[in-house]
């Protein structure tokens, strides 16, 4: 089981990295864990959407959903192509999405993207503004659900922050994942990331969250990882890409978790499960 990172900021894409958006590919099955902005080029770099096995949302705030209107156009296009008009670009004829992605979203999700989508009609091409009934198959899902894409097993689980939002956890025959989405230091972060191989936490404060939002810090990450003896951890979902502060947010984790902890950076891939400890990086 395969991690890429294809965006680590919190909130709105800056420095030339795109929001929260991760890719996790197992031997069956190609999953991308929320869907911030900038997801759909950096997405583009590295796979054909259409290869997708389903998206999973861990909440809806704008960082973690909002390309996935871009992402959704894009699917359309295999359908709506005039690859007539193109005579010298024959590939546009083989473009042809045929079965929609299954779009896990939180209960409420299915409504709000549709709003989305009618706010950008195109009326000459009418398809075009049905991303979310015909490239995506949106399938809203209530915390402790659980379904099978590909030969993973897909949980969501409900954990702490400002809107409704569920931790993802991808487990299969190759290695286990457990991505917060967005939470503040709750209990149920401990249950979610039992004997995970790789922790991907966000990470976005220096000091532990004493209000109501629902944020963690490194070391909150590192004492779940910890408490929850995930085998390795993944720090993401950053306000700076300036190095000197983010490795000092290495080295509050490394204090607390005796495994390995990384750093997240656009297109860095990690293994879910090392067969031998792993240098820090």
């Amino acid at each position: 089981m395969e991690l890429t990172v294809l965006g680590c900021r919190s909130g709105m894409p800056a420095a030339g990295q795109c929001s929260s958006s991760y890719l996790v590919e197992t031997e069956a099955a190609r999953l991308l864990l929320d869907c911030g902005p900038g997801a759909a080029t950096a997405l583009s770099a590295v796979m054909d959407p259409r290869r997708l096995d389903a998206v999973v949302i861990s909440h809806l705030h704008l960082d973690h959903c909002y390309d996935l209107l871009p992402v959704g156009k894009t699917l359309l296009a295999g359908h709506g192509r005039f690859a007539e008009l193109f005579p010298t670009l024959p590939e546009l004829a083989r473009q042809v999405q045929r079965t929609p992605v299954p779009l896990y979203v939180p209960r409420g999700g299915r409504e709000r993207l549709r709003a989305l989508a009618a706010l950008f009609p195109v009326t000459t091409i009418p398809l075009l503004d049905r991303a979310f009934e015909v490239a995506f198959d949106v399938r809203e899902y209530e915390p402790g659900d659980t379904f099978v894409v590909g030969d993973a097993t897909v949980g969501v689980h409900e954990l702490r922050h400002a809107v409704p939002n569920c931790g993802t956890r991808v487990d299969c025959a190759s290695g286990s994942i457990a991505y917060t989405g967005d939470t503040g230091v709750t209990e149920d972060l401990v249950p979610f990331a039992r004997d995970v191989d790789l922790l991907l936490a966000e990470a976005t404060l220096e000091l532990t969250d004493t209000t109501d939002h629902g944020h963690l810090s490194a070391t909150d990450a590192a004492r779940a990882a910890t408490e929850a003896d995930a085998r390795q951890l993944v720090l993401t979902h950053f306000v700076t890409a300036e190095p000197t502060w983010l490795r000092a947010r290495q080295e509050d984790a490394e204090r607390v978790f005796d495994g390995p902890v990384h750093i997240a950076a656009p297109a860095s891939r990690f293994t879910a499960r090392v067969t031998e400890a792993a240098p820090h990086a």
